[in-house]
């Protein structure tokens, strides 16, 4: 059995298989919905069903809550057709023309920038390069049928190897592995590009961009890219860390500071030891922003990081006038091993 499904806002058609989410079917066909983390935990695949029913899967309350769901909402990501449906939700263009493929590539290095931050550099096959928007993610491709997602923190103006950042969460079934077991010259699978997180270069918005703990892997692809692409607009980064050692990149973002006056940068620290002799802002960093911002009715926000900072980012952008639809976020989620 398939549903038609028709997006109201571009009057584009496709079909849903049974049992298939709305967002899996549009991506299949090229429809480019909104999304992030594909398991109803972020919030960014949201829509307003107009017609029809559907299956609302499982999903958090923080992404979609009751009243919301009262008022037609779903999540595309886990929504699941019953019937012919006619959805309304904000298409991203700019995705829409590049193939999500399946790929190996090698571990070609590995290098430690803090205790439990791992850069992994992965090199394609020779001739290969995959096509991908600054910010966006792929997923490694594991046994058992997971997976495990990571953002890129390289440019795709320099794709020649890719770069993840990889924080070894304590008892994460994968990052154990990478920080254990894996070794230069490794194979690995993965499955990209995906998401909906990158800059929308056709703004001359002020940009502000927020980077919690390892969220400064994607906010370096874009930057790296709004650089080599001579972007003009004010662009400002606050990355929010625990202590100094967290900063793991700070030099580079200050040396991009010097060299790029429409870039600034401001680090900000929730719990500085004595030993960083720290002098900077301290505190929460999306509290930092509404300090220096208390207007962004005319900005854009770019947030990349954990879940409680995002939400803390979406109620702080709503109280200051940020258009809901200039809030462009990627929400880590973190995942554990799995259970004996």
């Amino acid at each position: 059995m398939t549903f038609k499904i028709r997006s109201e806002s571009s009057g584009r058609e496709f079909d849903a298989q049974e049992k298939e989410t709305v967002l899996a079917a549009a991506l299949r066909q090229g429809v480019m919905l909104p999304y992030s983390c594909r398991n109803g935990a972020c919030g960014s695949c949201k829509g307003k069903l107009l017609s029809g029913k559907v299956d609302y899967g499982t999903y958090e309350s923080r992404a979609m809550n009751e009243a919301e769901k009262e008022k037609g909402y779903a999540l595309f990501c886990q929504a699941r057709p019953l019937s012919d449906l006619v959805i309304e939700v904000k298409e991203v263009a700019a995705a829409r023309d590049i193939p999500i493929r399946i790929m190996p590539a090698r571990v070609v290095k590995m290098e430690k920038l803090a205790d439990d931050v791992m850069r992994l550099s992965l090199k394609l096959a020779e001739g290969q390069r995959l096509q991908y928007l600054a910010g966006q993610y792929i997923d490694i491709l594991l046994s058992g049928n997971l997976r495990r997602s990571f953002s890129l923190s390289t440019s795709p103006l320099s794709d020649e190897l890719l770069q993840l950042h990889i924080r070894h969460v304590p008892g994460g079934h994968y990052t154990d592995h990478v920080f254990q077991k894996m070794k230069e010259k490794d194979l690995i699978r993965f499955q990209g590009p995906f998401g909906m997180f990158f800059l929308r270069e056709d703004s001359e918005r002020p940009a502000i961009l927020i980077a919690g703990g390892t969220g400064f892997a994607p906010i370096k692809s874009i930057l790296e890219y709004a650089f080599a692409q001579g972007i003009k607009r004010p662009l400002h980064l606050y990355w929010g860390a625990r202590a100094k050692r967290d900063l793991y990149l700070a030099d580079l973002a200050q040396k991009w500071a010097k060299e790029h006056k429409n870039f600034k940068f401001t680090p900000v620290l929730s719990e500085p030891q004595p030993e960083d002799h720290w002098s900077g802002r301290q505190g929460w960093v999306h509290e930092a922003v509404a300090g220096d911002h208390p207007d962004l009715s005319q900005h854009e926000v770019y947030a990349s990081g954990p879940p409680p900072m995002i939400d803390a980012i979406k109620a702080m952008t709503k109280k200051l006038r940020l258009p809901e639809d200039r809030l462009y976020y990627d929400s880590f989620e973190f995942a554990h091993a799995p259970a004996p």
